[in-house]
C-alpha cells in the first residue's frame, strides 16, 4: 500500500511548491462556487437554454488567443508576478459580478463581459502555472508532482460544486461570488510568499515571433507533438459530456445525471489516490498511448451497456485513464522542454487541452442526431481507440520514448543536478 499512496516529496522538498498547492486549493474551490453560479444565475434572468449555452462560446476564444499570448509572456517576464497579478485580476472580478447580483435588477451582460475577461486571464496565467513547476520541484520528483496538482484539481471540483448547490438553493447567488473573491485574496497572499521567477537571461519581449518559435521546437520533437495530438483525438472522438442528460433518459434514470458528471472525477481522484506508482515508469509515452486507448475502449463500453451502474463504472474507469494519460503528458513536458520555452509550450499545450473537448462536443451531438445517442458514444469510443492507434504507429518517437535515456530529459537533469551543486 505505500508504494500505491501518492508521492509527497515534492511537498516535503519544496516550500514554494507547499504555498502553490495550498493557494490552488483554495483557488479552485473559489471558483468552481462561480462556475455553478454563473449559469444558474443566467438562467434565473433569461429563462433560456441558448443564453447559458453561449457561456461556452464566449469564454472558448479569449482561453485559446491569451492562452498563446500568455505562453509567451511566461517565458518573457517573472513568472510569480504574473501568476499573483492574473490571481489578482480575477479576485476583481468575482467582485464584480458580486455588486451585479447585489443590485436591485441585475444585468445579464456583465455576466458574459466577466466570463470572457476571466478566460482571457485564465489563459494568461496557466502557461505560468504549468511553466514555474519545474523550477521549484526537483527533476526526479515532477511526476508525483503533476498527480498532487492533479489531486488538488479533484478536490476542488468535488468540493466546489457540490457546497455551490447548497450555498445558492440555501444563502443566494451572492455568497457564492463573495466566497470566490474571498478565496483569490487567499490565493495571492499565499502566492506573495513565492521566491521570484525571473525570466531566464537574454529573453525577448512577448512576440508572434517567439509564439511561432515555441510551435516550431513543438513540431520539431515528434514525442511532444505526440502527446498533443493523441490527447487532442481522444477528446475529439470520446468526450460525451453534453450527451449525458439524454443517456440518462435513455436509461430511464434521470437520477443519475450528476453522478455521470461526476464519475470522470472520481475515477480520476482514484488514479491520483494510488499514484505512488506513477515515479517508478519510464516509459512516459506508452503510457499516455495506453491510457487514452483504455479510455476510448471505457467510453466504447459505456455506449453499450444498459445498466445504470455499469455505465457509471465505465464512466470512472474513462476517468481513470485520463487522468494517468494526464500526468505522464506532464511529466514529459516538464522533463524535457528548455526553460525558456516552457511557457510557449504550455500556452500550446492549453490550446490542445481546451480545444479537444469542445469540439467533441460538437462531434457527440452532431453524431446523435443523425444516428441517436448510443451509437454517438460507442462509435466515438472505438474511432479514439484507431485514432489513437495510428497516431502511435506514426509517431514511433513517442512510444520509445524512455526518461531514462531521452536526450533533452537528460540534458535538463543535468542542468538541474549542477544546479544544485552549485547552490549547495
Amino acid at each position: 500500500m505505500p508504494r500505491l499512496l501518492p508521492d509527497l516529496a515534492p511537498w516535503r522538498s519544496s516550500r514554494d511548491f507547499r504555498l502553490m498547492w495550498m493557494a490552488g486549493v483554495v483557488t479552485i474551490f473559489g471558483s468552481f462556487l462561480t462556475v455553478v453560479a454563473v449559469p444558474v444565475q443566467i438562467k434565473e434572468l433569461t429563462g433560456s437554454t441558448l443564453a447559458v449555452g453561449a457561456i461556452g462560446v464566449v469564454e472558448l476564444v479569449p482561453l485559446i488567443v491569451f492562452g498563446l499570448y500568455g505562453g509567451a509572456l511566461a517565458d518573457a517576464v517573472d513568472r510569480r508576478k504574473l501568476i499573483v497579478y492574473t490571481e489578482a485580476a480575477l479576485g476583481l472580478l468575482s467582485v464584480l459580478l458580486l455588486a451585479n447580483t447585489l443590485l436591485p435588477h441585475p444585468m445579464v451582460w456583465p455576466l458574459y463581459v466577466v466570463a470572457a475577461l476571466s478566460s482571457a486571464l485564465t489563459g494568461i496565467q496557466r502557461p505560468a502555472l504549468d511553466a514555474i513547476v519545474p523550477r521549484i520541484v526537483p527533476h526526479e520528483q515532477l511526476s508525483a508532482a503533476a498527480a498532487l496538482n492533479s489531486l488538488r484539481w479533484q478536490v476542488g471540483a468535488i468540493a466546489g460544486p457540490s457546497l455551490a448547490g447548497v450555498l445558492i438553493a440555501f444563502a443566494g447567488l451572492e455568497w457564492a461570488y463573495a466566497l470566490d473573491a474571498v478565496s483569490f485574496a487567499v490565493s495571492v497572499a499565499l502566492g506573495l510568499g513565492l521566491r521570484p521567477s525571473p525570466a531566464a537571461p537574454g529573453a525577448g519581449k512577448p512576440s508572434l515571433r517567439g509564439i511561432w518559435e515555441g510551435a516550431s521546437y513543438a513540431w520539431s520533437r515528434k514525442e511532444l507533438l505526440g502527446t498533443y495530438a493523441v490527447d487532442l483525438a481522444a477528446m475529439f472522438f470520446a468526450y460525451p459530456m453534453a450527451l449525458f442528460p439524454f443517456l440518462a433518459d435513455d436509461l430511464h434514470a434521470p437520477w443519475s445525471l450528476g453522478l455521470m458528471y461526476a464519475a470522470g472525477t472520481v475515477g480520476s481522484l482514484v488514479v491520483s489516490l494510488t499514484s505512488g506508482w506513477t515515479s517508478r515508469v519510464h516509459h512516459h509515452g506508452r503510457l499516455i498511448v495506453y491510457a487514452a486507448v483504455a479510455w476510448g475502449a471505457a467510453m466504447a463500453v459505456a455506449g453499450w451497456m444498459h445498466n445504470v451502474w455499469l455505465v457509471l463504472f465505465f464512466l470512472a474507469l474513462a476517468g481513470g485513464c485520463d487522468m494517468v494519460s494526464g500526468i505522464f503528458r506532464s511529466t514529459i513536458w516538464n522533463q524535457t522542454i528548455p526553460d525558456d520555452l516552457r511557457g510557449r509550450l504550455a500556452g500550446i499545450e492549453l490550446l490542445s487541452f481546451s480545444v479537444g473537448p469542445q469540439l467533441g462536443q460538437v462531434r457527440s451531438g452532431g453524431v446523435a442526431a443523425l444516428a441517436g445517442v448510443r451509437t454517438s458514444i460507442w462509435s466515438g469510443g472505438l474511432a479514439c481507440v484507431g485514432a489513437v492507434g495510428l497516431l502511435a504507429a506514426c509517431l514511433p518517437k513517442l512510444m520509445s520514448y524512455d526518461a531514462r535515456t531521452d536526450v533533452h530529459a537528460r540534458r535538463l537533469r543535468e542542468a538541474a543536478a549542477g544546479a544544485a551543486r552549485a547552490s549547495a
